[in-house]
């Protein structure tokens, strides 16, 4: 299964997606929050739960790490909040002060490890909460950013809406993130997009304004991203909900995207032809994989 890290060039649901990708998955799931400039689901959708107090969450990890990478599994396994009872659905809660995520900069790849492990070995979904795009000087952020995470994900998912002003955002922070993929991360073509469907452009126009595929797409659903967002007593319908239904076909067009450029990663150098075939395939899919009809 994928390490999938979703980040925006502002807020544009990331969050909220996120948590509907890892709660609709048919498979066992995990989210990591990862933005440094703190985290919102402990205050927002768990708000009030007494296990999802400030004595969990991803800034213990830290610590562990300066012990050894044995501290630091076992504290990655002590630390999972479970989202349903039966524990396949998966949360590492974030930092509860963004003053803590210097103190992560140094764990972010070795819990790049232990998100493949889980991903590839233990079959789960993972889905990276990185936030808010941080730039400096042309390039990631080395603290605001989550980069480590980014750069050895299997796929890096720009959330946008189809809106002229998101779009406008999304221009501006693609040349940097496509140019440090390629130059620190497994390559620029694990950039695509993830579209909310608010807006007058649709996923062909937003792929070629961008020229990034756009990987999937989900609706607009206001009252079930506040619920996600904000907590409370979700809305009437919401396990029938429109977002959460094409949560699960996004996932599975997400897993489908990552196993394509892995097989693309490993026939191109003996096999260009073959490289060429994926990539047709590849584009024909993100022009026409994400309508919903």
């Amino acid at each position: 299964m994928p390490v999938t890290a979703l980040v925006s060039a502002k807020s544009s649901g990331v969050t909220a997606t996120a948590l509907a990708l890892t709660l609709a998955s048919k498979r066992p799931s995990l989210l990591v929050e990862c933005d440094p400039a703190g985290g919102t689901i402990r205050a927002g959708l768990l708000g009030g739960q007494p296990k999802a107090n400030a004595g969990i969450g991803i800034y213990y990890l830290a610590r562990a790490e300066r012990t050894g990478t044995e501290a630091l599994a076992h504290a990655f396994a002590s630390h999972l909040y479970d989202l349903d009872e039966a524990g396949h659905r998966k949360l590492l809660l974030g930092l509860t002060d963004p003053a803590q995520a210097a103190a992560l900069a140094r764990t972010w790849p070795a819990l790049a490890d232990v998100l493949h492990v889980m991903a590839h070995q233990a079959g789960h979904d993972v889905y990276i909460d990185g936030g808010r795009l941080a730039l400096e000087a042309g390039r990631l952020h080395p603290t605001l950013t989550p980069a480590p995470l980014l750069y050895r994900a299997d796929l890096v998912l720009l959330v946008v809406r189809g809106t002229e002003q998101s779009l406008a955002l999304a221009r501006h922070v693609i040349p940097s993130l496509r140019t440090a993929l390629h130059e620190q991360g497994s390559g620029a073509d694990a950039l695509g997009l993830l579209l909310i469907e608010e807006g007058d452009f649709r996923a062909h126009q937003v792929g070629a304004a961008l020229e990034v595929p756009v990987i999937a797409a989900l609706p607009y659903a206001a009252d079930v991203a506040h619920y996600l967002t904000a907590g409370g007593s979700p809305p009437r319908g919401y396990g029938r909900s429109p977002l959460l239904r094409y949560a699960r076909t996004a996932a599975e067009q997400i897993e489908a995207a990552a196993s394509r450029r892995q097989l693309q990663q490993q026939y191109a150098p003996a096999a260009p032809h073959l490289a060429g075939i994926l990539q047709r395939l590849t584009q024909q899919h993100s022009e026409g994989g994400v309508k919903h009809g």
